[in-house]
């Protein structure tokens, strides 16, 4: 009864409360700015100056470069990025970078087990990941900021100090092989279709090496040939420790502490049997759905980012939407035209001395030939003049999603690597966004014009009983309209 009548109470306080204030006169006339008293004056973020936002950067002493862009948080990102990938194994079983990924953040010097790893990570609220690309493998952590001293220990001892036990490494082999069979077996082609007009487009050279170990390499990679590989292109001078929300003084300072004087498991030597080749583009055919791409320089990157947006495209099931790019070149003229065809999407890789412009289209074995045609029409239509709305369109499209992925502060450490690897500085974000906008329809047209003159590179995977030859392709790529050459047949 006691508790009837307290909740009775309790709702004729809340009525009369309610009536008290809904008349309007009840409630204190006070500014939203004013402090209200009792409570503790917050304390905002905030920007003092324009190098705020600059990303600082160091030499030591033994070549490696320091990188860290501020962040308000109270969680960074740090990692080690080097200048190694697959595209440098040409004197080496291919497949090494795709061990080194798997046995990232392995038993180490210092660190007996993964999981112990994990466990000190953990303390620190952390995460760790390593993943390798053609031409760089990145290890990072992300971890309360309080702990960077041990975040960069970690990763002083991941990087240079592995065990690479044999265990470990016949894990490896059986993850690897996993992978393999995956690749092979899962419903999106993509991965394997990427991997295959690299193979096309760079024949055995470079970036044309593959990502992922063969096979028949499995059984070849040890310890052994690991320790040669990282002897060469583990060094300092091809590395870059970048951090994204911690101070710069305070990493530069963990960076000499655990990364001047260290000497790795494979030991110190000068680095003899650097691969410094160029990307030489080649292009070609891969026959193992169908994909074309061809062949862009690191010169005209932004004008060929801008193009790949207006390009756009998706699948016919697509979602949609403006933001969803149902107003670009591939919905407008192959999707919303063609309803037998399943995809068409524009893509773009770009490399330090190479890129590719690539369109994947899939559609049924029965009109591969036709889908065919319909695509290189596409290719030769980029030539052409376009239009000021889809262009500003591009432009606006490519600066929302630049700017939206840099509010993700892994995203920011990978970009703050990559750019500091590759050429040592770091072009901001608004630097990058005048760049999109500088981008004419002459620009557009004189990057197409250049890309058109080089031979395509072809993949192909399915029933590809209807795909026209290369040299038809090339013929039509090579044309006026795009059209492939007429076929004529007395029986069918």
């Amino acid at each position: 009864m006691s508790r009837c009548r307290t909740w009775n109470r309790v709702q004729r306080f809340g009525i009369a409360a309610y009536r008290k204030y809904s008349s309007g006169g009840g409630y204190p006339n006070i500014s939203l700015s004013t402090p209200l008293p009792g409570i503790p004056k917050p304390v905002f973020a905030s920007v003092d100056g324009h190098e705020k936002y600059e990303t600082k950067i160091t030499t030591l002493e033994n070549g490696l470069k320091v990188a860290s862009q501020n962040k308000f948080g109270q969680f960074c990102t740090v990692g080690i990025l080097v200048n190694s990938g697959s595209r440098h194994e040409a004197k080496y079983p291919s497949g090494i970078a795709h061990f080194i990924e798997k046995l990232a953040f392995s038993s180490t010097a210092q660190y007996g087990s993964k999981d112990e790893i994990l466990l000190t990570l953990e303390k620190h609220g952390g995460i760790c990941d390593c993943q390798t690309s053609r031409d760089t493998t990145m290890y990072a952590v992300s971890a309360e900021v309080k702990g960077l001293d041990t975040v960069v220990n970690l990763l002083s001892d991941a990087v240079l100090q592995p065990r690479l036990l044999e265990e470990e490494i016949e894990m490896t082999r059986m993850a690897v092989r996993f992978e393999l069979e995956d690749l092979n077996m899962r419903p999106d082609p993509e991965p394997l279709l990427t991997e295959m007009i690299h193979a096309a487009a760079y024949r055995g050279n470079t970036v044309g090496l593959p990502r992922f170990c063969p096979v028949q390499n499995v059984e070849k990679i040890d310890k052994k040939v690991l320790h040669n590989y990282l002897r060469n292109y583990y060094c300092p001078e091809r590395m870059v420790l970048a951090g994204v929300g911690i101070e710069h003084e305070q990493l530069v300072e963990c960076a000499r502490k655990y990364l001047l004087n260290v000497k790795p498991a494979w030991g110190i030597s000068a680095p003899a049997n650097v691969d410094l080749s160029v990307a030489q583009y080649t292009g070609g055919i891969v026959k193992c759905m169908w994909v074309e791409k061809i062949m862009s320089t690191e010169d005209d990157f932004i004008p060929f980012a801008v193009l790949n947006m207006m390009m756009g495209g998706g699948g016919s099931f697509s979602a949609g939407g403006p933001g969803k790019g149902m107003f670009t070149r591939l919905y407008l003229n192959v999707l919303n035209r063609h309803h037998w065809m399943y995809n068409a999407t524009s893509y773009h890789h770009s490399y330090e001395d190479s890129g590719l412009l690539c369109i994947h289209a899939s559609a049924d074995p029965r009109q591969v030939r036709e889908m065919v045609e319909i695509i290189t029409k596409e290719f030769i239509q980029m030539a052409g003049n376009a239009g000021e709305m889809e262009l500003e369109r591009a432009k606006t499209q490519l600066k929302s999603m630049l700017m939206m992925n840099l509010e993700s502060r892994p995203v920011i450490f990978e970009d703050v690597g990559r750019q500091v690897l590759s050429t040592g500085k770091r072009k901001l974000p608004h630097e990058l966004c005048d760049l999109i906008s500088n981008v004419t329809a002459g620009d557009i047209k004189r990057v197409t014009t250049k890309m058109l003159r080089s031979k395509p590179a072809v993949a192909a995977l399915g029933d590809l009983t209807e795909l026209p030859s290369y040299e038809h392709i090339q013929a039509a790529l090579s044309s006026k309209d795009g059209r492939l050459p007429r076929m004529y047949r007395l029986f069918r």
